[in-house]
């Protein structure tokens, strides 16, 4: 069903990009939300704020029998890129600047389905996050406690630069570190204390082997292995001794089903397996308020996908970067989709200096949801 409350003015995905992309998000996002909220009262619909900073709003019956929930976010890395609009040439006109494509492009296309769509009988409702960049502590509170808005979804389709795919599953992301220790000595002396760094040496390998051991997570069909990979050494104090501590920050992107606690408690087995008896190891994880995202799935026969897939024309796939959609899908079929791209043939797009995002697909995306809501609600 579609139809606009009385009085509303007509939406322009575009004309509220180009106002959303010259409002800087990446160190406060409190111009941006406002603006938001002003944009979803100029068309007929109450919004509000919950406590973790989400801009909440609904249209359709509270006694729904289907519920669908459009999420994404409205903050963006730094440094800010600022506002541009070119034309393209045969391929259109392209608005470049910070998040252009993450996510304010995909929010555009989100709010013009959702004041297309005034659903009867079922709901829809729009939840977006204020923290999605750093700690996902809005994205965590949307389904946390009792007013989960989450809980009686039936699909939630996440906003993020697929160019127009539907995405079904992606990686999760655990860090954390491992903490060698061993005991201080004179480095004329070696062999009278233990070297913590020289133990690197084991944990590296261990880490190379992590995934072949025999309760390992098979690779996924669409997303393939895990991996695990070293980033960052800090040990030793002082040139002239041995070394009694050392830290290794590891970055896990994990694969249906490990999740954290099963992934912290295989690679401390694995590494306590792995160095010297003199030596000791443990792994933690880096402290965050809010749990690390999992890697998850939707089955790709669910009703919402074929639907977003027929009406987009896109193809149906993972997604290649950690989302907010990892605490959604344990409650409803979820997927991941929009406008825009994280990287092209020239190199990244999203999160870098010439992130853009074609009008074009701004306005397939709208049209691909409005399209989805009007077979999911009534």
């Amino acid at each position: 069903m579609t139809g606009r409350e009385p009085g509303a003015s007509e939406f322009d995905p575009i004309e509220f990009l180009e106002t959303a992309v010259q409002h800087p998000s990446n160190e406060d996002v409190g111009p941006m939300r406002a603006f938001l909220c002003e944009t979803i009262e100029d068309h007929g619909v109450t919004s509000r704020v919950d406590d973790a900073g989400n801009v909440l709003a609904s249209r359709g019956s509270a006694d729904a029998d289907t519920h669908v929930v459009l999420n994404t976010h409205i903050d963006t890395v730094s440094p800010h890129v600022p506002f541009d609009r070119d034309d393209a040439s045969d391929r259109g006109d392209v608005i470049r600047g910070r998040g252009s494509c993450d996510a304010k492009g995909p929010l555009a296309a989100l709010l013009s389905a959702f004041f297309a769509i005034d659903p009867s009988r079922d709901r829809v409702t729009l939840a977006v996050t204020p923290d999605e960049e750093v700690l996902s502590t809005g994205a965590h509170a949307l389904v946390s406690g009792e007013e989960s808005v989450t809980t009686d979804a039936d699909a939630v389709i996440v906003g993020e630069p697929t160019d127009l795919d539907v995405c079904t599953a992606a990686k999760g992301r655990f860090q954390g570190e491992v903490h060698l220790s061993g005991a201080s000595a004179h480095a004329a002396e070696p062999q009278s204390g233990t070297n913590a760094i020289a133990a690197l040496e084991s944990v590296l390998a261990a880490i190379r082997t992590f995934d072949d051991r025999a309760d390992a997570p098979p690779a996924h069909p669409q997303l393939g292995s895990a991996t695990l990979t070293p980033t960052v050494v800090e040990g030793g104090e002082s040139t002239n001794q041995v070394p009694a501590d050392c830290a290794l920050t590891l970055d896990r992107r994990s694969v249906p089903p490990e999740t954290a606690e099963g992934f912290r408690e295989a690679v401390t087995a694995h590494l306590e397996a792995a160095v010297p008896d003199d030596v000791g190891v443990e792994f933690q994880f880096t402290d965050r308020p809010t749990p690390f995202l999992d890697a998850w799935e939707t089955d790709p026969d669910a009703p919402v996908v074929d639907l977003l897939a027929d009406a987009a024309g896109g193809a149906i796939r993972p997604f290649t970067a950690a989302t907010e959609a990892s605490y959604f899908a344990a409650d409803a079929p979820t997927v991941v989709f929009g406008p825009g791209v994280l990287a092209d043939a020239e190199g990244a797009v999203a999160h870098a200096p010439r992130e853009y995002v074609r009008a074009a697909d701004v306005e397939a995306a709208a049209a691909a949801i409005e399209e989805t809501l009007a077979a999911l609600v009534e």
